[in-house]
Order: C-alpha cells, then sequence, then structure tokens
C-alpha cells in the first residue's frame, strides 16, 4: 500500500526505538503495509484453540512426544504475566502460527526451572518466548518475522529491557541471525525442562538495542521492524485495540467472552 502514517501525530512510539531517538522519528511518515493475516494478542477461547491447534501441528512435525502434551491450552496460557500471539489468515481464518510471551513480573520464567540467570539478568524485567509455532506454508517465514515484532513490540510498550529465548539446534541460528546473543556461553546447550529435557541454547537481547544496532549494520530486517507501520501486528498500544478498548497485558482466558478490561501496565 501507499499509504502512509504520521507518527507524530499519533504520539506513538514505533517498536522498541529508544526515547533519545525517538524525537527525529517522530517526525517520519512511516509507509504503511498491509499482510494477509493479522498478528494480535488470543482475547478468548476459540482464538486460543486455534493457537494451540498450529501450536501442536508444528511441534509434531519436529517433537511428537512433547506435541502429544500440547493438544489442549496449558496453565501458562492464562498466568497473569503471559500472553499468547497468533497470526490469522485474512483469507479464510485459518491459523498460520503462534508464540507464548511470559514477563517475570508475577513469577520466574520457564527457562528458570532449568537454570538460574546470570547477576547480569537478575532483577531486570525480562520476557520470554515460548511455544513458537508456524505453518508449512509459504508465507511461513513471513509469520515468524510479524511475531518477532510483535514480540518486540509488546516488550517496548510494556517497559520489558530484555527478551530471551531458548533454541534447540539448528532452529538457534534464526535467534542469532536476529542478535541474540548467548546468555551462557560456556554452557552452550542446556537441558530444559518446558521443552521436554531438550538442550537448548539460552540466548537473550536488550530491547533499547535492537533499532540502533540494527541501523548500524544495516540489518536486512530493520525496514520491517522499524521503518513500516504494520496495522495488521496489533499487539500494542493504539495497535491493540478491541472496539473502543485495549486488551490487557495480563489478559485471562474465560470460555466465550471478549476481554474488555482495561489495565495497560504504566
Amino acid at each position: 500500500m501507499n499509504a502512509r502514517v504520521d507518527f507524530e501525530a499519533m504520539n506513538f512510539n514505533p517498536v522498541g526505538i529508544p526515547s533519545n531517538r525517538l524525537e527525529s522519528v517522530k517526525k517520519v511518515q512511516l509507509p504503511e503495509e498491509r499482510l494477509p493475516f493479522t498478528v494480535r494478542i488470543v482475547r478468548n477461547e476459540e482464538e486460543l484453540e486455534k493457537a494451540v491447534y498450529i501450536r501442536q501441528s508444528a511441534y509434531g512435525r519436529h517433537l511428537k512426544a512433547l506435541a502429544e502434551v500440547l493438544k489442549e491450552p496449558e496453565p501458562s496460557d492464562r498466568e497473569d504475566g503471559s500472553v499468547v500471539l497468533f497470526a490469522e489468515s485474512k483469507l479464510d481464518g485459518s491459523p498460520l502460527g503462534t508464540i507464548r510471551l511470559h514477563s517475570n513480573r508475577y513469577k520466574k520464567l520457564p527457562l528458570e526451572d532449568s537454570v538460574d540467570l546470570p547477576e547480569w539478568l537478575q532483577g531486570r524485567s525480562v520476557a520470554e518466548a515460548t511455544r513458537l509455532g508456524v505453518c508449512l506454508s509459504s508465507v511461513g517465514q513471513v509469520v515468524k518475522t510479524a511475531l518477532f515484532k510483535g514480540f518486540l513490540g509488546y516488550c517496548a510498550e510494556q517497559n520489558i529491557e530484555w527478551m530471551v529465548c531458548t533454541g534447540r539446534s539448528p532452529l538457534d541460528r534464526q535467534y542469532r541471525e536476529l542478535g541474540y546473543e548467548d546468555v551462557f556461553p560456556e554452557r552452550a546447550f542446556i537441558p530444559m525442562r518446558h521443552v521436554g529435557n531438550i538442550p537448548h541454547r539460552v540466548m537473550a537481547l536488550q530491547v533499547p538495542m535492537v533499532e540502533p544496532r540494527w541501523a548500524a549494520t544495516k540489518h536486512p530486517l530493520y525496514d520491517f521492524f522499524f521503518r513500516t507501520y504494520h496495522p495488521d501486528i496489533a499487539v500494542v498500544g493504539r495497535e491493540a485495540v478491541v472496539g473502543r478498548e485495549l486488551v490487557s497485558p495480563n489478559v485471562r482466558i474465560q470460555k466465550g467472552k471478549l476481554f474488555r478490561e482495561v489495565a495497560m501496565a504504566a
């Protein structure tokens, strides 16, 4: 699309841009791009079921034993401090991808059941991405990229400083390509209880540093993340509107109900 959005008028902070760089960015009119799917926070039982379906299908391709226990929603899907993002086709409403985000505001991260975070991450605001799964269609890679843009945007909106992921080989490479670095470089792969005790690398990325580092290195996804407005990635701020109301970051799943409570964290 050729439509452009004036972020100065919207008073909106594009994904993860540090405040000391925001003034110049606000004066830029970003091109708007529409996607063939939407990415949003799960708001009701029907959407959760779609997320669970694509999650179980994705894990079933590689980790069949773990996939067997992922046929139903998990307790973490409904916990305070967790949100489930899912991508849905505009054409037929089919689920295309999902990822679950955990913040450490209310409890420890899932990976902390297997390893203690190092001192430099202690006392920090951290979010972990788990249960990533995307479809096998040609749009799958774009869906995955959009989910990660949603992850970064959600963290920026919620004042979360660090993003962490666990990656098994060879999927750990995708996090390295995004700029994630090893939290435990001396330990390499560590068995993770929440992923069937399969060895994973623990990797972290500092939210405020993503934009300047990607700009300096001319990262191939820089324009997609920071110079393009995607109204279909609706997980933060004005984009997370349900009717006239905002989705709570501590959204709880309740059967047959949409979420109307406005409780955006300061």
